[in-house]
């Protein structure tokens, strides 16, 4: 049996995008995620997304965004985030409660994937 010192840990996911510095923005700014390495003359960041990174990828064939995954976000405080992602001017889904227990939204990123933030209720 693999105890966890043998098994992988997701390191980051990898966005290939030909609207890097928007992608970026987006990132760092609606969502929040901090910076960790960016490196504009290769089109290459890196950000903080809790445990896991997102990296930004320029490419001039990125390929278009799929319906087959999506990026979940667990976030403290969904109503907050929401607000924040509304006043960017993003289309956002109606709060949704799952059967698992927590409360969702969705939303786009500027690309056109699938980003869900969700939260666990409070106490």
């Amino acid at each position: 049996m693999l105890n966890r010192e043998n098994r992988p840990s997701l390191y980051c996911v990898e966005l290939r995008t030909g609207r890097w510095q928007e992608m970026l923005q987006w990132y760092r700014l609606t969502l929040g995620l901090r910076v960790l390495v960016r490196v504009e003359e290769d089109g290459y960041a890196l950000l903080e997304a809790g445990e896991t990174r997102i990296s930004l990828l320029k490419r001039e064939q990125a390929g278009d965004a799929s319906p087959r995954w999506s990026l979940g976000f667990e976030v403290e405080n969904l109503a907050k985030i929401g607000q924040r992602l509304e006043e960017a001017g993003l289309a956002v889904e109606a709060p949704r409660e799952s059967n698992e227990g927590f409360s969702e939204i969705v939303t786009k990123d500027p690309d056109g994937n699938t980003v869900r933030l969700f939260a666990w209720p409070q106490g």
